[in-house]
């Protein structure tokens, strides 16, 4: 008796873990974006054909790895006046990143033709950080930021994080952790890239 409520428990136990990780769900239920769901780097080109030259600049570096650290950085934001910005700083290293890169394709895509995407790879390994670029292409580029001058220089709690520049060029907040569901990161845009400001 003892034995078979043993077992029962084990296959009950067993058949929780395997639902909830096929659903992978957040904690309100709703689905988290996975790689599936996201653009491929031909799809992203597609619907992103037509872009405002200023994105479309960023759009034609797809997935690249670019040097010239927090100062070309600046250069590109300045280059991006007129448009809001979302700057995500990530690493191969970094777990998180690697679990929102899905919601960065996704939404990139989505809003890549308004709203300008850069990233940041921080202290990483540049082999390990093209591996997961091509793992998770995404609609733009990022900075090696290969010393955490970046980092260090908006006091950055962790990694990931996203800072959000207004069409001004005006850096109006920064988000620590990661972002698991597209709603999530659009609704931080809507509140801080798409401030008048």
């Amino acid at each position: 008796m003892r034995i078979a409520a043993i077992a029962a428990a084990i296959v009950l136990l067993t058949g929780a873990v395997v639902v909830g990780l096929n659903q992978a769900s957040s904690e309100d239920g709703t689905k988290v974006s996975d790689s599936a769901d996201a653009p491929t780097l031909s799809q992203a080109r597609s619907r992103l054909a037509g872009a405002p030259a200023p994105l479309a600049s960023l759009h034609a570096q797809a997935s690249q790895l670019l040097s010239g650290g927090p100062e070309a950085l600046a250069e590109r934001l300045q280059s991006l006046q007129g448009y809001p910005v979302v700057v995500n700083v990530w690493a191969s290293w970094c777990g998180p990143c690697r679990q929102e890169m899905p919601v960065f394709q996704e939404v990139s895509v989505d809003r890549g033709r308004k709203v300008a995407f850069i990233g940041v790879d921080l202290k990483d390994n540049v082999p390990a950080a093209q591996r997961l670029l091509k793992e998770f292409p995404v609609s733009y580029p990022s900075y090696e930021d290969p010393d955490g001058k970046l980092f260090n220089a908006n006091h950055l709690a962790g990694v990931p994080s996203t800072l959000y520049y207004s069409r001004s060029g005006k850096r109006q907040m920064v988000h620590s952790g990661p972002y698991l569901k597209a709603d999530d990161l659009n609704a931080d845009i809507n509140r801080y890239a798409l401030v008048a400001k």
